[in-house]
């Protein structure tokens, strides 16, 4: 869990380290005191909420505040349908891309915490894109979900790359309930 001092969360939240101090002091900013000393520190979730709650802006906070998605898909009615589920204001910042070329630069500069690759787009296309992503030590906690197409008999491939498997046709509020699981495991998503 990641913690801040009170110098930080005035430099976040643009005012005096005195004015932090009294916020903690007050009980309005939940934290804790160093024992043996007078130092206060502040986790993530407990600023994020603070902040949420008086309504000022996250700064750079909001990346780590959201769940990041990279949806690789051709379909615009899966896309639209996903974006519908995996709202921003519900903490989730949704990419799209519709190639492997496109899923790499999206991947290096997006920096997802989840990439959907839909199936549909091709067997093997799909395959080396969940492949590179696993070679690159980057991407190894990516969260990698592929949305296999339903053609009658069993996809045959290694799923070892995989993290999660969704059949179409599938209910995408499912998969965003799933999402919302495995990345918030991870981000401590408040």
């Amino acid at each position: 869990m990641k913690v801040f001092t009170t110098g930080q969360v005035a430099k976040i939240c643009k005012v005096a380290p005195r004015t932090v101090s009294k916020w903690f002091d007050s009980g309005r900013l939940q934290g804790y005191r160093i024992p043996g000393s007078q130092d206060r520190r502040i986790p993530r979730d407990s600023l994020i909420k603070f902040l949420k709650e008086h309504g000022m802006p996250l700064g750079d906070l909001e990346d780590e505040a959201k769940a990041k998605v990279l949806i690789v898909a051709q379909d615009q009615v899966l896309i639209e349908n996903l974006k519908r589920e995996l709202p921003s204001d519900r903490s989730f910042k949704v990419a799209v891309a519709a190639s492997g070329f496109e899923a790499g630069i999206q991947a290096e500069s997006f920096h997802p915490d989840c990439i959907i690759v839909d199936f549909s787009i091709g067997k093997v296309e799909s395959l080396q894109i969940c492949q590179n992503l696993r070679r690159n030590p980057e991407f190894a906690e990516t969260i990698l979900i592929a949305l296999l197409p339903d053609v009658g008999s069993p996809m045959s491939f290694d799923r070892s790359a995989i993290n999660e498997t969704f059949k179409k046709p599938f209910d995408a509020s499912l998969l965003a309930e799933r999402l919302r699981t495995l990345i918030g495991a991870r981000k401590e998503l408040v």
